[in-house]
């Protein structure tokens, strides 16, 4: 009797789920075939998704300007909001908090950041920021009111913005009305472009009649690799300044070098230099701090030797007013700043 082979298949097929041995031998049909192609090309599919993104991840972190920045009103970790712009041509980028209207970031399009924040800073919103372009106003220093005023240390609301631009107010709040009551508006500018940061601060006073006095300071915290790397420079030869580590109300002295560099504590008040560019032998890069309109006069400060400020790799360069302004009613002023990088 002749038994198609379909038959004697079939037989053994129907044999192999009692003996599993058996079935490891036995020729795959075509459907099963296919089955199989596939959960492969399944497998490739999904190796190739993970290789892409693992080299998404490894560009993000490696080389930040292939992937797109993202821009806008953030937050971050520990609940703080920030701007953040990034210039479309360039890749430059910064970061400017509401808590204080300070900008704690300028990277240019080559990647170097020129914006320092202590490591000793809070993020959180326990107290102001230490670091960054930072506002200290009505007041400068000490005073009649709080240490270096208020503005640091409320939340300045965002008025617009786009991606390479924001502006930011601070109106009169019960706060403010406790130690300082008088009707003003601050507006603060920070504009990314191309080859440069553009800031600009501007007060009105909003009352019908009376004038008030203030003073203000950008107290600016710029990177440095190293202090012995670092030289100032500018119109600072020839200058009287305050050295207020000297004596309890500081000295008057006079500036005889042309370049300035760093080897002690620093606090001191040079009037009528509104110029300063730092040269960082370290970095290969120049900055310079261009004050266009308002800001006359610079203060140099390093807490030298303080390994939790992390003086080492940082120095304020700040741009102030420091004789008091007058405003009337209805009257505006402004101060303009601007951080332009070169190569050394």
């Amino acid at each position: 009797m002749k038994i198609s082979a379909a038959i004697i298949l079939a037989t053994i097929r129907g044999t192999s789920a009692f003996c599993g041995s058996t079935a490891a031998f036995l020729p795959l049909t075509i459907s099963e075939s296919r089955t199989t192609v596939s959960l492969d090309a399944s497998r490739a599919a999904q190796k190739k998704k993970s290789r892409a993104k693992w080299g998404e991840e490894y560009d993000a972190k490696h080389n930040p300007k292939t992937v797109e920045k993202a821009v806008g009103l953030m937050t971050n970790d520990e609940g703080l909001e920030y701007v953040k712009l990034t210039h479309a041509e360039s890749g430059a980028s910064s970061e400017i908090y509401l808590l204080g209207g300070v900008v704690t970031s300028y990277v240019d399009g080559g990647g170097q950041e020129y914006i320092a924040v202590r490591p000793d800073a809070k993020m959180d919103g326990s107290k102001p920021i230490s670091g960054g372009l930072s506002h200290c106003w009505p007041q400068f220093g000490p005073g009649e009111i709080q240490q270096h005023g208020f503005a640091r240390n409320e939340k300045w609301t965002v008025k617009s913005m786009t991606d390479a631009t924001v502006e930011l107010e601070l109106a009169p709040s019960e706060y403010t009305k406790e130690m300082w009551d008088k009707e003003f508006l601050c507006t603060f500018s920070v504009s990314l472009e191309e080859d440069q940061l553009s800031t600009t601060m501007s007060v009105d006073n909003k009352g019908a009649e009376a004038s008030f006095d203030f003073q203000a300071a950008l107290h600016s915290y710029f990177t440095v690799s190293s202090l012995k790397n670092l030289e100032i420079n500018g119109s600072f030869k020839g200058k009287d300044f305050l050295n207020k580590m000297v004596g309890d109300d500081g000295e008057m002295q006079k500036e005889e070098r042309d370049s300035i560099t760093i080897t002690e504590e620093y606090d001191r008040v040079y009037k009528g230099v509104n110029d300063p560019s730092l040269k960082d032998s370290g970095t290969g890069k120049t900055l310079s701090v261009i004050n266009s309109a308002g800001w006359e006069d610079t203060v140099l400060w390093n807490p030298f030797g303080s390994e939790s400020m992390g003086y080492d790799n940082f120095v304020c360069v700040e741009s102030v007013k420091f004789d008091p302004v007058t405003l009337g009613a209805g009257e505006n002023w402004t101060g303009k700043m601007a951080l332009k990088p070169t190569s050394n």
